[in-house]
């Protein structure tokens, strides 16, 4: 790939990342951007080989895995494994690890937990002296003390696998820092970033192939443009979150500008965006306690918060 990644997006023949044998999605996937190196162009091309939501998202979501932990290898599939059947607040947290990385509990719901070759599993390493638990993150390699039982499909983005995963003395790698601060916290923005990325690039192959008019293609890579700017930026930044906040302001407000040119779009990939629409609105609770966090952190910090920002 040499010409800019805006210059792939718009000129490219699609592929077609939507079998169901994930991992071989994904070998071609790092085949195809071999040249690339920023994991946010890389997933943007995995949401343009993707005929459907579904597979647009486990593109960006395995690329914001790598990008948080750049020790998986290229050809390495992984799951973050957080939440537990009571949250995945670290107060709620049962999951340890011991000083060796021997890992013990329960995930409840790991996507893509199927087809992972490691998962990275936030874990108890103890208790701090405030009496807050101690987090470490785990790299635990799939195998027999690692039992994964697949979840049933969600009513959106079926092709999107979902598991439980029961951990029993699995060995696995101590990743360096705290798991929560370093990596389950952060992992939230680089998620959003990424899969934000890979929906762009699906909504510009569905664009292209129905000959949508210039002025959409364009918005669409000014949004991608934005998104690729603001990955570049440290994840736990107060203003990144509040800018993505308004990058994600702009997306909503595009698809529903884009929305008349849905008509022009093969019936069977249309049926499928609305069936799997659902999906851009899971994280929106999560994005809206970031923001309203983000705004404290700017007033502590001596600016003036605008007024309505918590109502956001």
């Amino acid at each position: 790939m040499n010409s800019s990644v805006f210059d792939f997006l718009l000129t490219a023949t699609p592929g077609a990342a939507d079998s169901a044998d994930f991992a071989a999605d994904w070998a071609r996937h790092r085949a195809r951007c071999a040249d690339l190196t920023n994991s946010v162009d890389r997933a943007a091309v995995a949401g343009f080989d993707s005929v459907a939501l579904g597979s647009a998202f486990l593109g960006g979501y395995q690329e914001a895995l790598h990008a948080l932990v750049p020790t998986l290898g290229p050809d390495e599939l992984s799951s973050m494994c957080a939440t537990e059947a009571t949250g995945a607040r670290p107060s709620a947290m049962t999951t340890t690890v011991t000083g060796d990385g021997m890992v013990t509990g329960t995930k409840s719901f790991a996507t893509l937990g199927t087809s992972a070759t490691r998962f990275l599993v936030i874990a108890r390493a103890g208790t701090h002296s405030d009496g807050k638990p101690q987090l470490r993150a785990v790299l635990a390699a799939a195998g027999p003390q690692a039992a994964v039982n697949p979840l049933p499909p969600l009513p959106f983005a079926p092709e999107i696998p979902h598991a439980t995963v029961t951990f029993a003395d699995a060995p696995g790698e101590m990743l360096p820092g705290d798991g929560y601060a370093d990596y389950l916290k952060p992992f939230r923005t680089v998620e959003d970033l990424h899969v934000l990325a890979a929906v762009l690039g699906q909504l510009v192959r569905v664009g292209r192939q129905a000959q949508w008019p210039a002025d959409a293609l364009t918005a669409l890579l000014a949004l991608f443009a934005a998104v690729r700017g603001l990955s570049t930026e440290p994840a736990a930044s107060a203003g990144v979150h509040i800018a993505l906040a308004g990058v994600f302001d702009r997306c909503a407000a595009l698809l529903t500008e884009l929305e008349p040119h849905w008509d022009r779009v093969d019936q069977e990939i249309r049926q499928r965006w609305e069936r799997d629409a659902p999906l851009l609105g899971v994280a929106g609770k999560v994005r809206a306690a970031r923001l309203a966090t983000a705004w404290r952190t700017v007033a502590e910090q001596g600016a003036d918060a605008p007024v309505g920002h918590e109502d956001h």
